[in-house]
């Protein structure tokens, strides 16, 4: 008898360390004087990182837990290198900075890109190309060296016990999953491992994704960049794209994609789901709203499929 899954309490990791603006620009006086004197305005404060606009072109990125810093190194290391081969900007460093002794982690400098959150604002009709010729470019074979993530590009087999423990905790809120939704979760994780590896961007989810007029022109936050099981980012074209239409291109661009890479991706998707439902929940309600759009979609598209 294995022992129960922990039960997540959801909601947005607390801060290890305050990251506001006079720590910005102590760290940018001290390192970067030559920008210190520009405006400074907080953007953005995710789970890892907080994100400042400094002047009209540039961003801080300065993580406010220790899991933060260990991923901006990964995007210090990598996105350089990734930058040039793909179609959409990401936010490759322009400048890096250093742990101090109060500040003990590393910070980075990156391009400031305009646009909203694709949550707030939805991808148009015709993206559906645009994000699927993103994975096609940037699902490649990664080097040997490059990262690991333990909990994205893994068997989705791995990551059950945490959905589980993501069902409890919507269940202490009331919610109970769907039917249709447990049964592509449950197809996802009967799906072969068929792929090989490939680097993947680790958090596709709309909030990591900027559009402008109905344009998708970013693809923000890559902590988790590693390599892996390309599902976990296919996933974002049910996070992501409002028609069905849409879906159908992003699936067509994406090339030579097997159907158990497709059906592990809507498992993905129905994690994602959870993750960010039973997090909104608790206090984010854009992120829940993200969610039950995720769930809608995901059930459109299987009842089509049935009714084929």
């Amino acid at each position: 008898m294995t022992a129960p899954s922990p039960v997540h309490r959801g909601g947005t990791p607390a801060a290890e360390i305050p990251v506001g603006l006079d720590l910005a620009r102590q760290l940018l006086a001290r390192q970067h004087p030559d920008l210190a004197d520009l405006p400074i305005v907080l953007a953005a404060e995710g789970w890892d990182n907080a994100v400042f606009r400094l002047g009209d072109h540039l961003a801080l990125r300065l993580p406010r837990r220790a899991v933060g810093a260990e991923l901006i190194l990964h995007e210090q290391r990598w996105l350089p290198e990734l930058k040039d081969r793909l179609p959409l900007a990401i936010p490759a460093p322009v400048r890096v900075g250093a742990a101090e002794a109060f500040y003990p982690w590393p910070w980075s400098i990156t391009p400031w890109f305009e646009g909203e959150t694709a949550d707030l604002a939805l991808p148009g009709e015709d993206q559906g190309e645009v994000l699927g010729g993103f994975f096609k470019a940037l699902h490649q074979p990664a080097p040997q060296d490059a990262p690991r993530n333990p909990v994205r590009g893994v068997p989705l087999a791995t990551r059950a016990a945490a959905f589980e423990a993501r069902g409890v905790g919507l269940r202490d809120k009331g919610v109970r999953l769907a039917t249709n939704i447990l049964a592509i979760w449950d197809d996802g994780l009967a799906a072969p491992d068929d792929a090989a590896p490939t680097w993947i961007q680790g958090d596709p989810h709309p909030r990591n994704v900027l559009v402008t007029d109905g344009r998708i022109t970013a693809i923000i936050d890559w902590g988790d960049l590693a390599q892996g099981d390309r599902a976990s980012d296919l996933a974002a074209v049910w996070m992501l794209l409002p028609s069905a239409d849409a879906r159908r291109r992003a699936m067509a661009a994406c090339g030579a994609v097997s159907d158990a890479t497709w059906r592990r991706a809507r498992g993905w998707a129905v994690l994602y789901g959870a993750m960010l439902l039973d997090a909104g929940l608790t206090d984010d309600p854009r992120m829940a709203a993200i969610a039950r759009a995720t769930f809608a979609r995901l059930i459109e598209d299987d009842k089509a499929e049935a009714g084929a």
